[in-house]
């Protein structure tokens, strides 16, 4: 299975990166995942489904411990997994 994650931390500063939003960047990077996609607004990136969840942990912890009051993610299967799993990807 294949998976999406998209996550922002809070709190913002538009003027410079804060050090949360630095660590939760730098955890997806290294991370052995596909098409990240890092932005001042919000962050995606996709790959294997136990890769992704090790990284959102990692990026949880590590977000958290450097300063994040706020962290919002999203977390989706990728549409051909998702029509795969509900047989829809059969007819």
């Amino acid at each position: 299975m294949r998976l999406r994650v998209e996550f922002t931390t809070e709190p913002f500063d538009l003027d410079e990166a804060p050090p949360h939003a630095v660590v939760a960047r730098d955890v997806v990077q290294r991370a052995d995942l596909d098409a990240v996609d890092v932005g001042p607004f919000g962050n995606t990136a996709e790959g294997e489904a136990g890769r992704v969840l090790t990284a959102v942990d990692a990026l949880l912890r590590q977000a958290l411990e450097a300063g994040a009051t706020r962290v919002s993610l999203q977390v989706n299967v990728l549409a051909d997994e998702a029509a795969a799993v509900s047989g829809e990807g059969d007819k």
